[in-house]
This record gives structure tokens, sequence and C-alpha cells, in this order.
């Protein structure tokens, strides 16, 4: 099953990548602009959105990014 849409003819798909924060949330980028920052620590009130939760219980983890459609 096909869960995106299919893309027409001659489109231009965005850029869409994820850069994790060293000991912070995901910050989703689409083109170049920031479109949200997702959890990563797990103790978000709002998730799955960031609430800044992570400073308050010490998360640790390293940077990363990855790409997901270029």
């Amino acid at each position: 099953m096909n869960l995106l849409p299919a893309t027409p003819p001659g489109a231009i798909m965005p850029r869409v990548y994820v850069q994790s924060k060293e000991n912070a949330s995901n910050i989703v980028w689409v083109d170049g602009t920031v479109v949200t920052a997702l959890c990563r620590c797990g103790h978000s009130e709002t998730k799955p959105t960031c609430d800044g939760s992570h400073r308050k219980h010490n998360f640790q983890a390293p940077a990363a990014q990855t790409v997901l459609l270029e």
C-alpha cells in the first residue's frame, strides 16, 4: 500500500531532513525552513513536539542528521 500520493510529472520535490541537536530535540527542516521540533527525550508534555523538558531531565544524546527526501 502506498501511503504517499504520487508525484505529478515535472513536480519539484521538497528537501526534507531531520537534524538531531546534541542533547536536544529533533528539528524538522523542509526546503531550508524549520517546520517543527519533535521530542527526542520522551518527557515532553506536548508530544510529539518538544517543550524543552530535555533540559530539566538532563537528556543526553549525540547530534545527527538524517535526510528523508532530496
